[in-house]
């Protein structure tokens, strides 16, 4: 079977295919794949994509491992407690908030810029009243 020839700019405008383990949902996969075995320069610039697409990954899992606070897991726990002893609850908190996460990264995987803000925080309170 013989694969049409494709050119280095359509292999490259499917780096994020290869990239994120994609590559199979291209129409010119089998084309692809013969390109990059033959051609060092497209070679090159998917093993540093894939480089670059790693260390992005290893940054985001490094910066972004939050845990819930030390109260919030108190506060679930004596509400289970308090519902497996068969009281009511008298108050209930909600609280909600978007994140947004915007981190740069240069060429060598090393962080340029970090900014976190916190968009919108909102708490609902709910009482029981029959008490």
């Amino acid at each position: 079977m013989s694969f049409i020839e494709i050119q280095c700019g359509e292999v490259l405008s499917s780096v994020i295919f290869i990239v994120e383990g994609e590559l199979q949902e291209v129409p010119q996969a089998q084309a692809i794949n013969s390109h990059l075995s033959t051609c060092s320069a497209c070679s090159a610039e998917v093993a540093h994509e894939q480089l670059m697409h790693q260390k992005l990954q290893d940054v985001l899992k490094r910066t972004c491992d939050e845990q819930a606070p030390e109260d919030l897991h108190q506060s679930i726990h004596r509400q289970l407690r308090a519902q497996m002893a068969g009281q009511a609850t008298t108050e209930i908190v909600t609280q909600f908030s978007m994140t947004e996460v915007s981190i740069e990264i240069d060429e060598f995987g090393n962080v340029e810029h970090r900014e976190i803000q916190i968009e919108q925080t909102h708490i609902q309170h709910f009482i029981d009243d029959e008490d």
